[in-house]
């Protein structure tokens, strides 16, 4: 997501003001580490269908002429089973159902899923388990079912309670719907519900977007999720601006969009921990956190992704793994070998530090040197970065933090991180780059001593 913000020295690790609460909420997300080897792993559940295609949406999604629950539930815990299994995980720490329009999904799907996952793992009563959920009357009255079905946390497209941009966004719900749908989620699961709401909106103002974020936190629970409107090729979305249908804000009103929503927030009690997330009561998204601390999880259903070790086949390195993107293939696939997955890469260890940068970077914590030292014992965030240039120009310029505790970005760098993130991951391919040439100079000279030391025999 693209920021551009204004530039000021702040220190990083004010969570948006110097409260309590919100270096409580610093330490607790802290004491989260896990080996890279770990025998835990998070579950994406992936529910690929939707009534609807918003005019913004490029996500693996699908529109189907009809629906075969009993089926999809089948092939869902067939897959979740497999991958479990292949894994060797003992413990899942938490599960996550996303979409598409996962709330479309029978809660005796959600169910069947979270059993096959106990018969082969643990998984304890108090794991978060998220459903996503479209806040239509439809959704709203499925709530507690799902609760039923062992659902203990819901976030909620909203996306924003101006009509006026529902329809543009070809959502299926309007702002009435929305805030019905929160109001129960909230009463059901205080404490535990997430709100997803977009800006740069087609026709949004800094002004109207202040304006409407302020009139939607009074009613929210203690998370909110925060995107940057994408204009993605091949949506109707993209075809409308491209013709001039309709208009976006540029780069400079869109960041001052995303500063003053962070303004907003803070004053209403909520503290960032992540660029795009925000909560208060200590509330954090535990599965997304597992992302960003680079632990291992397996992603279930079409088109879902997972980073696992499989273990099960002598597996000793983490693969990146892609399912199938089409359901009715997906499900092909699975009945005749158990799972769908369409790709595998294996994660060299320049890999996996890249993604561990990139994700880590993401939260205002950042990377804590004991964390990198998981991935990389051999050497510290200081050795990799400290001499570059390039990151000494972002510390200078308040941007980047390195010093014994870790690397983070400042307050003002997380608002900045897209153009960040190159500079770093050049400085990391720089490094393995010396790494390489350091291995061959010594190997090279190794056969020169051998030959030596043959022709003196």
């Amino acid at each position: 997501m693209s920021r551009r913000a204004f530039l000021r020295q702040h220190h990083a690790l004010q969570c948006l003001g110097t409260g309590l609460g919100c270096s409580v909420l610093l330490r607790s997300i802290a004491t989260h580490r896990l080996p890279p080897h770990s025998d835990e792993a998070s579950l994406y559940v992936h529910w690929p269908y939707c009534l609807k295609k918003c005019s913004y949406c490029n996500f693996n999604k699908y529109i189907p002429r009809s629906q075969n629950h009993a089926v999809m539930t089948e092939c869902l815990q067939k897959e979740t089973q497999t991958l479990l299994q292949l894994s060797q995980v003992s413990r899942i720490s938490s599960v996550f159902f996303g979409g598409g329009t996962p709330s479309l999904a029978q809660p005796s799907t959600i169910a069947a899923v979270l059993e096959t996952v106990s018969k082969n793992a643990h998984l304890s009563d108090d794991a978060e388990v998220t459903l996503e959920v479209n806040p239509t009357p439809a959704g709203k009255a499925s709530l507690k079912d799902f609760m039923l079905a062992g659902v203990n946390r819901f976030s909620i497209g909203v996306q924003s309670l101006n009509d006026d941009h529902l329809r543009t966004l070809g959502r299926d719900h309007n702002s009435q719907h929305a805030l019905r749908t929160v109001s129960e989620a909230r009463t059901l699961c205080p404490g535990r519900v997430s709100v997803d709401v977009m800006f740069a909106l087609p026709g949004q103002s800094a002004k109207s977007w202040e304006s409407e974020l302020e009139k939607l936190l009074p009613v929210c629970d203690d998370h909110v999720s925060l995107y940057q409107l994408n204009v993605e090729r091949g949506t109707l979305l993209f075809k409308q601006v491209e013709t001039g249908e309709l208009s976006v804000p540029g780069d400079d009103v869109t960041a001052d969009m995303y500063k003053s929503a962070r303004r907003v927030l803070e004053k209403a009690g909520f503290c960032q921990y992540e660029v795009s997330n925000f909560g208060k009561n200590n509330a954090v998204s535990e599965h997304n956190i597992g992302y960003w601390r680079g632990r291992q999880y397996i992603g279930v259903g079409p088109g879902a992704h997972g980073r696992f070790v499989p273990r099960a086949v002598g597996g000793a390195q983490r693969e990146a793994r892609t399912q199938t993107l089409g359901p009715d293939v997906w499900i092909q696939e699975v009945q005749r070998h158990g799972h769908g997955t369409r790709r595998r890469i294996q994660l060299d260890h320049r890999g996996l530090l890249e993604e561990v940068l990139v994700m880590g970077l993401r939260m205002n914590e950042g990377i804590t040197q004991q964390h990198w030292e998981l991935f990389s014992p051999e050497a510290d965030l200081q050795h990799i970065f400290g001499m570059s240039e390039n990151v000494q120009e972002l510390q200078a310029g308040g941007l980047l933090i390195l010093n014994d505790r870790g690397l983070r970005c400042s307050w003002e760098g997380l608002a900045l991180l897209d153009s960040i993130l190159p500079t770093m991951l050049l400085e990391l391919e720089t490094f393995f780059q010396s790494r390489v040439s350091v291995h061959q100079q010594q190997h090279r000279l190794s056969q020169r001593q051998m030959t030596v030391y043959i022709g003196e025999t």
